[in-house]
């Protein structure tokens, strides 16, 4: 008999055993999709990782229920990865393989209800309104998923209605598999078998001269499939043939019913890249991209990761591209990863122009039957995709060849994964995807990370290229500091906004030139308080502010989402002396409209967002002139490319500037400095206006003089003295639960238990910046760990801790982040 190692969606620490019936020992295979049983009822979608013939039998090892695949939907390169992600971020495989694979490749057990027939009302306890709605929907059909039925209803929680209709009998529960994907179809029109010669096509034309609606049709029809090769069937759109004839269905069907015409459905791809096919849009390196370029070749020869250091406007894109190309060439293919999936609809538009139908892209605001079409795609010889461009969920597609990793602006925060678990990140993940294909990784920012810079230019583990001249000799912008401090002492602000700025902004007006607004804070503002008692709005759930949104007049928690309307009375005193206080984007677009009562003004963040329609329309409009004001938060400070922008304001630099957070300094010379590039990219030298109230401050000069060396130098001097990264790993455990006193005595359990391991490079357990979200209390403890020590047995020791202290501490449950951001 076989027996599979299977993978299952779920936080196990190991993979589940199932052995294979014998009449199915053929259709196993690694990397295909099972279906087995997990617990009494559930039935969950596994991925196969491994084949054997030999089990102790003595253990009782269920059946798989059911094979879905002939070939395999995970290959044997992405297991792998898979493995070394949970290794190094310590978490589960089955957490690895849920973050990977699109939902349509999962399938989940789906709850359905259906009525039960023998069920009396009783008199005594009659149904409540909601669950008479319930039965009333379950009287006219078999049965339904408790979604469908939420949705039915229009209520949101359905489940206490559901438990209590089943404590009464009312209903039975099936647990029913159910697949998430499904291919989409499209009605074609061709001719009847009878109709493929000439002669009887001229004839049965002749014979249509009585119905001119239908030998328009027929002819559309014939003009659109080129229809003139014998014996050849061609096929065409319906609903691109309607259109084009602007004929009615009933014309169709006329044609369907004299044998003329055949209507049938075909399986057709969502992703329609044909309109791109041959086109070539390439431009000449300069000499200075073309230096940068051959330096990286060199580079190659010696090292698999090289760090391109390009100030913002030089043409890194290009060099991109050029790379590609070699790749494509030698029958490879290219990952292209970015930080934010805004960046990718200004550049999908360049990448297409130059490799057309080669091209894909993957990233979550597609659907997700498009993301399974992707996946499908690069599985298949024939339909494969030479080039990806993606956000870090990319790296998790199945590529059979790769040769060239880039990763651009490679210094992004969001390259990390957060929550759930894995909490990978995606530039270190994809150097080890890099290597299992012994590819070639390219690292690209105006601005590194520290840990790279210092890998590139001390460590000597990565080589690195400089390119620090914009294409065409275009100057980096000028940076004019405004005191805010000042400014409100003289009272010369409007609002949030300098006279300096608001003088600039009108002569770019003026011009007929755009103008960015930075503030890294979305809603109207960040909290509402009462001006009689000082009393502060918080979240029910977590240890925050509630922040204002005018646009449907709430409060919002930005960690939980949970929102009230905004009271007109002060809950705490009762007097109507409630007032924001701060601004974000919403207030600035507010604002920015009154002071330019004429300009076209359009906000991006995550509230006007929320699509890939709308991101490519916000976009879109900003970069064909439609808007001459765009105010944005971090989503508008990298990458983008707008002809027309020469002014940048950056409404508050202090809340970057100020964070209790290591990597503060850094983090904040590298926004102002994305977000200044922004400016003056084309013809004149931009200009960047830059508000704070902390002139004096040193990341401000730094970025004056655009010295990313003296920032990267004085950062490396604190870093070695407090033992944080490069030098040392950081290792974050996050202890979480309900109860205060519960998590607060497990994690100084845990702190202590790992201290007589770890000894003096264990800190806290401490209190974070947001000490309870969702419901639960939170403790943080950090370990530190020399960047040059083996730290896998280290990581073996933590998990067992971990795994200990739960055996121990109810309740509780602990979160693991490997290189915290």
């Amino acid at each position: 008999m076989k027996y599979v190692s299977v993978i299952l969606p779920l936080a196990l620490n190991r993979v589940l055993t199932y052995s294979v019936p014998d009449e199915n020992a053929a259709d196993v295979i690694v990397g295909g999709r099972v279906v087995v049983p997990v617990g009494k009822k559930k039935l969950y979608t596994g991925i196969v990782s491994e084949v054997f013939d030999d089990y102790d039998d003595d253990i009782e090892i269920k059946e798989i229920v059911s094979f879905l695949d002939v070939n395999p939907v995970v290959t044997k390169p992405q297991l792998m990865l898979w493995k070394w992600i949970a290794d190094y971020y310590i978490c589960s495989q089955g957490e690895v393989m849920k973050a990977a694979l699109p939902a349509g490749l999962k399938m989940e057990s789906e709850t359905l209800v259906a009525a039960n027939e023998d069920f009396m009302e009783d008199a005594d306890e009659p149904l409540k309104k909601t669950e008479l709605a319930v039965m009333e929907n379950l009287s006219t059909s078999k049965q339904i998923s408790i979604e469908d039925l939420s949705r039915l209803i229009k209520v949101k929680n359905l489940l206490p209605t559901m438990q209590s209709l089943l404590a009464k009998g009312a209903i039975t529960l099936n647990e029913q598999l159910k697949d998430g994907y499904k291919p989409k179809y499209e009605s074609y029109v061709t001719v009847s078998d009878r109709l493929l010669d000439n002669e009887t096509m001229n004839k049965t034309a002749a014979e249509l001269e009585r119905s001119p609606k239908q030998l328009e049709l027929l002819l559309k029809f014939l003009s659109m499939s080129s229809f003139y090769v014998k014996g050849e069937r061609k096929e065409v759109s319906k609903k691109d043939l309607l259109a084009k004839a602007d004929a009615s269905p009933a014309v169709l069907q006329g044609l369907v019913k004299k044998d003329i015409f055949r209507i049938y459905d075909k399986e057709v791809g969502r992703i329609d890249n044909s309109k791109y096919a041959n086109v070539v849009d390439r431009y000449p390196l300069t000499d200075a991209q073309k230096k940068a370029y051959d330096e990286i070749v060199s580079n190659f020869q010696q090292k698999d990761v090289v760090l391109l250091h390009g100030v913002t406007s030089c043409g890194k894109t290009e060099i991109y591209i050029k790379l590609i190309d070699e790749a494509l060439a030698s029958g490879k293919q290219a990952l292209f990863l970015l930080p934010e999936i805004a960046l990718t609809t200004q550049l999908t538009t360049r990448l297409r122009r130059v490799f057309g139908e080669q091209l894909g892209i993957y990233h979550s605001k597609f659907s997700d039957n498009e993301r399974v079409e992707v996946w499908q795609n690069m599985l298949s010889p024939e339909k494969e995709y030479k080039v990806i461009l993606g956000v870090r969920s990319s790296i998790f597609l199945p590529f059979r060849n790769l040769g060239i990793v880039i990763v651009d602006e490679e210094h992004e925060n969001t390259y990390k994964q957060y929550d759930p678990a894995p909490r990978y990140h995606a530039r270190n993940a994809a150097m080890v995807l890099a290597k299992m294909h012994g590819a070639k990784v390219l690292l690209g920012s105006a601005t590194p990370s520290i840990e790279s810079y210092y890998h590139a230019t001390q460590s000597k583990k990565y080589g690195f290229v400089e390119l620090l001249t914009r294409f065409a000799d275009i100057q980096l912008p000028e940076i004019k500091v405004v005191d805010v401090k000042t400014e409100r002492l003289h009272k010369t602000m409007t609002g949030m906004f300098s006279k300096q700025l608001i003088d600039e902004m009108t002569r770019a007006i003026s011009n007929h030139e755009q103008i960015i607004l930075f503030q890294n804070r979305r809603g109207y503002s960040p909290f509402i308080e009462c001006r009689s008692c000082a009393y502060v709005p918080r979240c029910k759930y977590c240890d925050v502010s509630l922040t204002l949104h005018r646009n449907d007049d709430s409060l919002v928690c930005h960690y939980c989402g949970y929102t009230i309307p905004v009271p007109q009375f002060c809950p705490s005193c009762g007097n109507p002396t409630l007032s924001s206080r701060g601004f974000g984007t919403e207030k600035a677009e507010e604002e920015i409209t009154k002071i330019f009562p004429s300009a076209k003004v359009a906000r991006l963040d995550l509230d006007v967002a929320k699509s890939r329609k709308s991101y490519e329309s916000i976009i879109s409009d900003f970069e064909r002139g439609k808007t001459d004001i765009l105010v944005g938060t971090q989503m508008i400070s990298k990458g983008l490319d707008f002809e027309k922008v020469r002014v940048v304001g950056i409404l508050s630099a202090d809340q970057m500037l100020h964070y209790p957070d290591f990597r503060s300094h850094e983090r904040a010379f590298q926004l102002i400095s994305q977000v200044g590039g922004r400016a003056g990219r084309h013809g004149r030298r931009g200009l960047v206006v830059l508000q704070t109230t902390d002139v004096k401050h040193p990341v401000i000069d730094q970025v004056c003089q655009n010295s990313y060396r003296s920032m990267y130098l004085s950062q490396l001097n604190e870093r070695t003295a407090f033992r944080y990264p490069p030098f040392y790993r950081l290792i974050n455990l996050m202890v979480k639960g309900k109860d205060e006193a519960k998590t607060e005595a497990a994690a100084y359990d845990l702190a202590n238990v790992l201290r007589s391991h770890f000894g003096q490079f264990v800190y806290g357990p401490d209190l974070p910046v947001v000490t309870r979200i969702q419901t639960l209390h939170i403790r943080k403890i950090m370990i530190k760990l020399d960047a040059n020590s083996n730290v896998a047995p280290s990581k073996m020791i933590m998990k067992q801790c971990v795994d200990n202290l739960l055996l121990h501490h109810k309740g509780v449950f602990v979160q693991i982040d490997v290189d915290p951001m």
